[in-house]
């Protein structure tokens, strides 16, 4: 298996990161899977993947390079820079960390392809093609334009949710628990050692480096290093999809009765409250602002229907048996 060694002081320096091109890249690789893994991937696909292979179609040199940059087991290595840490209410914008792709030398670029094909000869295309770089940096702008942009708001909302639910975890039970589940077999194994991989990879030391854990809505995941440290040391980061609840719909079903009885809105947050949501996870999947969100808790708690409790940092909000028996009746209706 596949594991890095971390030490006390890197993991105790981690940092969860909101990273809009790393966004990009798991639309990217979404499109280039051509499936879905939930009905509201399923919706987006339908939207966006005619026009996607309409452009490769069109551009045969970008589509053998995106083939080969998301080769069988790897990604190539400058499609995928290792995002910078910073505060999530101040992300760097979209072209800062796209200029690490646009930056890269033609002759990295074709090494980093060999790389993820395998070790495999390159396509007559890409050995010839001079301008990689700049290919793969104007494919991953037509994709954050047209498939991500338009919905950058409510999943930037998601992905901050995740961060809490991950944070509020790491608050109750340690890393283990707040890992458990990240990415496909990765845990956390003790003894300073984090499984990233069932895969059998060599181990890695990250000692000194600074780890980060960077969530995206798609069902996609991959692990980026910097091959050029920079002064500030090391970075290494694991890319993870967010929780299932948070990136399907979004929108829970709501009885037709319970609607009419309580108002639609305030009825699809009791609906959600099946499970204990931070009001960050409600403003996310409802799709409502803060304050609204604010409100209809206010009203659900003093009509006894939900009730909430701390958990760590977080304030969770969940329902009480009177709103579980109200949901219950309407539901059985």
């Amino acid at each position: 298996m596949g594991w890095w060694e971390v030490s006390a002081d890197t993991l105790a320096g981690s940092r969860f990161v909101i990273s809009p091109l790393a966004e990009t890249i798991a639309a990217l690789k979404t499109l280039h899977r051509g499936t879905a893994a939930h009905p509201g991937e399923q919706a987006w696909l339908a939207r966006h993947l005619p026009a996607h292979r309409r452009r490769l179609a069109g551009d045969p040199v970008t589509a053998a390079l995106v083939r080969a940059a998301l080769g069988p087991r790897w990604n190539a290595t400058f499609l995928t820079p290792t995002p910078a840490p910073g505060p999530i209410a101040e992300l760097p914008s979209f072209a800062e960390e796209l200029a690490p792709v646009r930056a890269t030398s033609p002759a990295t670029a074709r090494a980093d392809l060999a790389v993820s094909l395998g070790g495999r000869t390159l396509p007559g295309p890409l050995r010839r093609a001079d301008d990689l770089p700049e290919r793969t940096a104007g494919l991953l702008e037509w994709v954050w334009q047209e498939a991500v942009l338009p919905y950058w708001p409510r999943r930037r909302r998601v992905l901050e949710a995740d961060v809490l639910t991950r944070s509020a975890q790491l608050s109750r039970g340690g890393w283990a628990a707040a890992l458990a589940g990240m990415r496909p077999g990765m845990r956390w194994l003790g003894a300073n050692r984090l499984q990233i991989t069932a895969d059998d990879h060599p181990p890695r030391e990250l000692a000194g480096a600074q780890l980060l854990f960077v969530p995206v809505t798609p069902r996609q995941s991959w692990v980026s290093w910097d091959v050029h440290p920079a002064p500030g040391g090391q970075r290494s980061a694991v890319v993870y999809p967010c929780s299932g609840l948070l990136t399907e719909t979004g929108r829970a079903a709501v009885p037709e009765a319970l609607g009419a009885l309580l108002g639609p809105a305030r009825a699809g947050v009791l609906v959600l409250l099946g499970t204990p949501r931070s009001t960050t996870q409600l403003v996310a999947l409802t799709g409502q602002g803060l304050g609204s969100v604010g409100r209809h808790l206010k009203v659900l708690l003093e009509a006894r229907l939900a009730g909430r409790r701390r958990a760590g940092r977080s304030v969770l909000y969940f329902r009480t048996e009177a709103g579980e028996a109200l949901v219950a009746a309407q539901c059985d209706g």
